[in-house]
């Protein structure tokens, strides 16, 4: 998913679970994964907004062991967190979590990487520069799309 910006955002918003309909607010959880603090504290703020918890790691480990056992709706993971340029930490994700909508935070605004982060399996992608505007409309986007298969995934 490409995000336009301009959509509409709506803050606070009911969630949606594996595409089985609503879940309130205070059930959901986003799994946060930068290493960058001041940042992630930025980020942590916005999303608290839109779910009931903000889980924050700062390192490619942390992602996985707490993506297994926390089971998120989401996870919004900053591009730079692992050295890994291969994505193998998406990869992982994606096996012991396979219905987690991923959203990639990045500097970069190439168009070469905005693909191979999506054809890695991200859901979305946000520049950093443009968070506060369009973070919360991406989820809200995200929340509204039915579950996705692996099949579908890499159709």
């Amino acid at each position: 998913m490409h995000w336009t910006p301009g959509a509409e955002r709506h803050r606070g918003q009911r969630g949606y679970r594996n595409g089985s309909g609503p879940v309130p607010k205070s059930l959901s959880c986003v799994l946060l994964a930068d290493r960058h603090h001041g940042l992630a504290e930025g980020v942590r703020g916005l999303l608290a907004t839109a779910f009931g918890s903000v889980v924050m790691v700062a390192d490619e480990a942390s992602l996985i062991e707490g993506a297994g056992r926390l089971q998120p709706d989401m996870a919004v993971v900053d591009l730079s967190l692992a050295p890994n340029v291969e994505l193998n930490w998406l990869h992982s994700l994606r096996q012991s979590c396979p219905d987690l909508k991923v959203i990639i935070l990045s500097v970069h605004d190439e168009q070469s990487v905005r693909d191979a982060v999506m054809t890695a399996g991200a859901d979305a992608f946000v520049l950093k520069r443009a968070i506060a505007t369009d973070l919360l409309a991406v989820v809200d986007a995200l929340r509204r799309r039915p579950a996705e298969t692996p099949a579908s995934r890499s159709s």
